[in-house]
């Protein structure tokens, strides 16, 4: 069992990440950071730096030997939630924490919104944070 945690490099993505190890130390549990990385590749706004990634690793290992980060890049045709929400059933989720941020009604309608499709879609808890 572990708490799944969507990463990316900004407040947001600190504020979920520290409430999922809030999470894991109150439950026991393993944490597994997961950076998902568009095809924009090294300009995505969601790319976290390997010298981050290794930072942010050190810190969930410390909680627990079973945690761990991954960096993986969207396939084609999928979107961040469907990621998340595999990687979730993969290693048997007991809570997803995911990061909200606000955006406007447009962006909303063009680009959807990956803490509403994980929230709707998951079949275990969510928490859903947002910094400021």
């Amino acid at each position: 069992m572990t708490i799944v945690v969507g990463y990316v490099p900004d407040p947001t993505g600190a504020l979920a990440l520290d409430q999922a190890l809030q999470e894991a130390g109150w439950r026991g549990t393993s944490v597994t950071v997961v950076n998902v990385i568009g095809t924009a590749g090294y300009r995505s706004p969601t790319l976290a730096a390997e010298k981050e990634l290794d930072a942010v690793e050190a810190r969930v290992r410390a909680l627990h030997d079973d945690s761990c980060v991954l960096h993986i890049n969207l396939p084609e045709g999928e979107r961040v939630s469907d990621v998340l929400l595999r990687v979730a059933e993969q290693r048997s989720a007991v809570l997803v924490v995911v990061g909200l941020k606000r955006r406007s009604s447009v962006a909303k309608v063009l680009l959807g919104s990956t803490a509403q499709s994980v929230l709707l879609a998951s079949r275990c808890p969510v928490l859903a944070v947002r910094a400021g």
